[in-house]
């Protein structure tokens, strides 16, 4: 029997109302954690972080739909935004007079920070994200404090 493409995508939006409807109550949950978790973090910072915003955005993703996924514990999510934290002010400090040199600072923030989470067994993705954000926006206290 050949199924079309349609057969099979109408199969999965099944599947996924099906779940859907058994679980709503907890995804409607989870939106909501997160939502106020990113509420608090743009009363904290102002639009000129928003790289970084948009890194805690990616981990409040993995923190309340996927919670029990290793990136999910607490302590790599902490840990690794304090590593990529002080990977990006630290790159943050390095002077760059030109389009090509700020480019190479940023890159090796990230890497920097990539070496050392997975160097500390502290793997968060959203981290360099981090990272790349304090690079480019500079140091700053009210990103340091939303980002842990």
């Amino acid at each position: 029997m050949h199924f079309s493409f349609w057969d099979s995508a109408r199969r999965r939006l099944h599947r996924i109302r099906r779940g859907f409807s058994r679980l709503w109550l907890n995804y409607l949950y989870q939106s909501l954690l997160a939502t106020g978790v990113i509420f608090v973090i743009l009363l904290l910072l102002n639009m000129e972080h928003a790289v970084v915003i948009a890194s805690i955005g990616a981990t409040a993703f993995i923190v309340f739909t996927m919670p029990r996924n290793i990136t999910a514990a607490p302590r790599r999510v902490i840990g690794g935004h304090i590593i990529g934290f002080i990977c990006g002010a630290a790159f943050a400090f390095i002077p760059h007079s030109t389009v090509l040199v700020a480019i190479i600072v940023y890159s090796l923030a990230v890497g920097t920070t990539v070496f050392l989470m997975v160097a500390l067994d502290a793997e968060h993705p959203p981290a360099g994200g981090t990272a790349l954000g304090v690079a480019i926006t500079g140091f700053s206290l009210s990103v340091m404090v939303a980002s842990q």
